[in-house]
């Protein structure tokens, strides 16, 4: 059933694409807008969409517009459509089950409209794709197909016996074994189109061989060739260093085994690296077991689906979870990851917004941008600041990858993605969760998720 209503999901989609270049204005009328600049709230504004395109904001006009399609946003608040800078498509069947067969074009699809119906409205799926990927861009592109707008790093490239270490297919990742071999990888991914390259180079807590450092330095320098940023798969700091030191574009994830110091904040600085949290990732291993609450809601429980809720469900998930290594080192990282984002956001780095989506059951495609909000708010930032950085400054990151895109701000010539809520996110930065309508390149989007 739930395979059904995504492909009747997907049709109403495509039909709607078809349709969207006749599309008559919609005014979305007296809203208050977060228009993702980081400025303060706006009340009483008409925001007007054409053709997938914000034609203007402005103040609201005390009669509602003559137009054709006038939505009442009285008492709601408009902010643009999440952007998460780094998740994954097709490692997981029904998000539950790890599998080498999990990319294909229906899994794939499925979950680009789960993204999209959540109000993630364009992802980077930063590594381990099938070339598949590269046809479902283009699909997109010719207004063929839904779902959250892709931006992908093709296969990305791992250690030979080491990282990722995750149950997707040969074809899904490179593994380079020497310099050369890496850069004749990153040049057959440039001839993909690909959006940036991805890299892991880390040990896995000393479990799995680390990348040779002669390799990763190919592989940036031979991207960058190409005018490809290069993002890395990072957990220590001294890598990080290194990385940075090394012209790496973006850290992909927080620095976990230790506090961040004064020099490293700078040399991020010096270097315009940005920096993506990721905060999600470590908590996915013990949430469900620590908090079983959050499993609860109709929101969580639609976006989880029936195989992985049945999993969470399981009357000794708890239990198993909780008496393992991994738990105890999961929750350790994610407090530090905590504190280094603070810092480092306080520092005036470039953060970014990703959660790791898709990667493992737990990190779950929709759900997870909404908690990485939470998250980012009690580690310290302003419910303002954390909804800026998964909007309009993963904007900005996303335009230094495709100068064409132009999505993240509620401003004339963006594109028109929109989440309407019946609650303010300034107020309780959750109320991101309480999605009235999702609006993707001027296209309303059915079946948003439940609210509560």
């Amino acid at each position: 059933m739930r395979t059904i209503v995504r492909a009747l999901s997907s049709l109403t989609v495509t039909a709607a694409l078809a349709a969207s270049a006749q599309q008559q204005p919609i005014v979305l009328h007296n809203a208050t807008i977060v228009d993702g600049t980081g400025s303060n709230a706006r009340q009483h504004i008409d925001v007007t969409i054409q053709k997938g395109i914000i034609q203007s904001v402005k103040p609201a006009s005390l009669k509602p517009p003559k137009a054709q399609n006038v939505v009442n946003c009285t008492g709601k608040t408009i902010i643009p459509g999440l952007i998460s800078a780094h998740s994954h498509l097709g490692i997981l069947i029904n998000n539950a089950d790890p599998s080498p067969s999990a990319y294909t074009t229906e899994n794939v699809t499925a979950a680009l409209n789960q993204f999209e119906r959540y109000g993630v409205t364009t992802i980077v799926s930063l590594g381990l794709n099938r070339d598949l990927v590269y046809d479902l861009r283009e699909q997109q592109r010719q207004g063929k197909l839904g779902g959250a707008t892709i931006l992908t790093a093709g296969r990305g490239l791992g250690v030979p016996n080491g990282q990722p270490g995750l149950n997707v297919a040969p074809d899904q990742i490179y593994r380079p074994a020497s310099p050369d071999e890496a850069r004749h990888q990153v040049d057959e991914l440039a001839s993909h189109h690909a959006d940036l390259v991805k890299l892991w180079l880390d040990n896995a807590h000393g479990k799995l061989p680390p990348m040779d450092p002669a390799i990763y330095k190919a592989i940036i320098d031979e991207s960058h060739k190409h005018h490809l940023r290069v993002a890395a798969h990072v957990y220590a700091l001294a890598d990080a260093r290194q990385l940075v030191n090394d012209n790496v574009d973006i850290l992909a994830h927080s620095v976990r085994d230790q506090l961040v110091d004064q020099a490293f904040t700078k040399s991020l600085l010096q270097h315009n690296t940005w920096y993506i949290p990721t905060l999600t990732l470590d908590e996915a291993f013990y949430l469900y077991a620590t908090d079983p609450d959050v499993i609860q809601s109709a929101f969580f429980q639609d976006a989880a689906g029936p195989q992985l809720l049945s999993k969470l469900q399981a009357p000794d998930y708890a239990s198993k979870t909780l008496g393992t290594p991994q738990t105890a080192q999961s929750q350790k990282d994610h407090a530090i990851a905590f504190q280094n984002l603070k810092t480092i956001y306080d520092a005036g780095v470039t953060v970014a917004f990703g959660t790791d989506s898709g990667a493992v059951p737990g990190r779950i495609p929709g759900f997870s941008e909404h908690r990485e909000l939470e998250d980012m708010v009690t580690a310290g930032l302003t419910p303002l600041q954390a909804i800026t950085v998964a909007t309009g400054q993963n904007g900005r990151l996303l335009q230094s990858l495709n100068p064409k895109l132009n999505v993240g701000l509620i401003e004339p010539g963006y594109s028109a993605d929109l989440i309407i809520l019946t609650a303010d996110p300034l107020m309780d930065v959750r109320n991101t969760r309480h999605i009235d309508a999702v609006y993707h390149q001027g296209r309303l989007i059915p079946n948003p998720p439940p609210q509560n």
